[in-house]
Parts: structure tokens; sequence; C-alpha cells
């Protein structure tokens, strides 16, 4: 597994991953709710083009056609966030280019003409920007950017407006749900400029205890500043959450311990499984590593069972289209075997 996926960085037992994104659109060309067919190929020939001439990314990126690819093909990489969804729903004009080490993304004809993209695992938002940025400067040498002095960079979804940019992490949050404190903490969360969304971004569901947070504001506010906000809330997080871990431990070991062994039991044992019900229980033993209740279980191997057992990569694993029953069979079969 490469990317956010390997679970190798800091806070890595409560931050699945950082993102960095950044909207822009190319001077004079319509944006692409509005351009044609003709204009949007060229758009994804003036991203291919600079990326091969440039030393830093010749041959370093994978290039995905959305009208030549298989919709579960795409919906793979929407389950291992490396497109979002609306890209993936685009069969006429987009594209993504997507780096080897599967750090950075560029998807092309989605709500703006280029969206950089840099995902790392654990709190690493600061190193994520810095990723994003050194491309961005890359692909400017190519073509001008559509930026006002007075707006900064133009983007068709008005809240994008400024930066462009939105900063994110992946959180895990069992203990806070626990011990009942999780809405007090997303509630103060929103208060102060920032927006809670599901495991797959704006529109998704939240479930298994793990939500995306990220800035709410892109304009009258540096890139930096949005970095060091949402960095500060995450480490205030952290100590909440490992605050209601303590207390788990503290005023309920058996309970817990029970909660968590009987989830594995489940894991190890079941012949069926949905969705859902996967992911709640990964949440569960993730906890236990965390907590030291279980070991010899790494947190690459959790990543990996989360994203392999999602709906698309387990048709793609098996090589045809299967009934939700048929899927729920085989995924959880594929728990056992991991």
């Amino acid at each position: 597994m490469d990317g956010w996926i390997k679970g190798n960085g800091p806070h890595n037992n409560i931050i699945l991953s950082s993102r960095i994104r950044l909207a822009r659109n190319l001077a004079n060309i319509p944006f692409p709710l509005t351009q044609g067919g003709e204009k949007a190929k060229g758009v994804i020939e003036l991203v291919r083009n600079a990326l091969m001439k440039e030393n830093e990314t010749k041959s370093q990126f994978d290039e995905y056609i959305m009208k030549d690819m298989l919709p579960v093909d795409k919906q793979v990489l929407v389950e291992r966030h490396f497109i979002s969804p609306g890209l993936a729903k685009n069969n006429i004009n987009g594209a993504a280019m997507i780096s080897s080490d599967k750090e950075i993304s560029i998807m092309i004809n989605e709500e703006d003409h280029i969206r950089i993209q840099s995902i790392l695992p654990g709190l690493q938002i600061k190193k994520a920007l810095e990723k994003a940025d050194e491309l961005d400067d890359i692909l400017e040498r190519s073509f001008d950017y559509a930026y006002d002095e007075s707006w900064g960079y133009l983007t068709s979804c008005p809240t994008n407006v400024g930066t462009g940019m939105r900063a994110s992490v992946m959180v895990h949050l069992p203990a806070l749900n626990i011990t009942g404190n999780i809405n007090k903490i997303l509630q103060a969360v929103t208060q102060i400029g920032l927006t809670i969304r599901g495991l797959y971004g704006e529109g998704t569901e939240m479930v298994g205890n793990v939500f995306q947070i990220s800035n709410q504001i892109t304009l009258g506010r540096s890139e930096e500043e949005i970095v060091d906000n949402l960095t500060a809330v995450t480490m205030q997080i952290i100590e909440k959450e490992k605050e209601a871990r303590n207390i788990l431990l503290n005023n309920n070991p058996m309970q817990i311990e029970d909660k968590i062994w009987r989830s594995l039991g489940i894991m190890q044992n079941a012949r069926m499984m949905q969705s859902q019900e996967c992911i709640k229980l990964l949440s569960d033993i993730r906890l236990g590593v965390d907590l030291d209740i279980l070991d010899r279980i790494p947190i690459s191997l959790l990543n990996e069972i989360m994203i392999e057992t999602q709906a698309a990569s387990i048709q793609k694993g098996a090589g045809k289209e299967l009934s939700p029953v048929e899927r729920d069979i085989l995924r959880a079969e594929i728990v056992r075997d991991k």
C-alpha cells in the first residue's frame, strides 16, 4: 500500500491522514461548468505537457481519463481518496494525474480546471502544503492562473476564492464518542470557522468514528494562517481524545475490553459483513490497538482493510460485478484472511 494508507505519520493513532487541496483555474479559458469538450481536452493537454517538460515531474504521474474508465475503477480511486466523487461522475471531460508514490493527485475539469491534492499519513498538514505548493509552482511555469489582486485565485465556487485552499485532517475519535463528548467538540470546531464532513468529504455520512475536519474560509487568510489554525485545533482535539481514552481505561476497563475483544471476534469469524458494520468494527480494533489491549496489529493493516472492503474495491478484486449479498460474503472473507 502506498500514500496515506501506510499510516506511518505523526499522531497516527488518532490522525489517519492530512490533506491539502488547491483549486486553480486557467486564465482566459471558461471554467469547467461552462466550457465545451474541446476546451476541456485542451486543459488536460496543457497539464500533461507541463508535467512532462519538468524533470521533477516527468514520468512521475499516471494518467486517468474518466471517460475511458469503468465505473468500478473510478470508484476505487474515490475509495482511496485519490479523486473526488464529483470527478468520478464526470464521464466526458474529467481526468486525473496521480503520482507514483500516491501522495499527490491532480484532478482536472472537476469543479475547477485544476485541483492539486497532497495527502499524507498522520498529522502532516504543513508538509502536505509544501508538496502541493511545489507542484503548483511547477504548473504555473507553463500557464497563467485566473487571479485577481483583490480577490486572489478565482474559483467556480465563491467559498474557495482567495487562497483556493482546503486543508483537512481525517481523525478517529472513538473515545470522545463513547464518553458522550463528541457533539461538544464538533460544535466547538464549527464555531471557529472549521467544518466537519464524513469519510469521503462533503455530503457523505460520518461512520466508524472517522471525521474530516477542514477550513471553511479561504478568503482574507494566508495559506500559512489556515494551516497553523487547523494544526492548533487538531492538537487540541488529539489531547481531548487522549483524555477520553484515559477515562475509559480508568472508569470502565472491563467494559471497554469486552467491546474490543467482541469486535475482534466478529472480524475473525463472521461469514457476512456489511460495509458500515466493518468500519465500525475497525474503529473498535483501532482503539484496542491504541490502548494496548490488542497488539501486533499494524495501523497500515487496519487502513488497508478499511479501503479494500469498500464496495468498488471488493468488486475490482473479484473481477466481476457482485450483488450486495455477494459483497458482504466476500468482505467477511477478506477481513478473516487479513
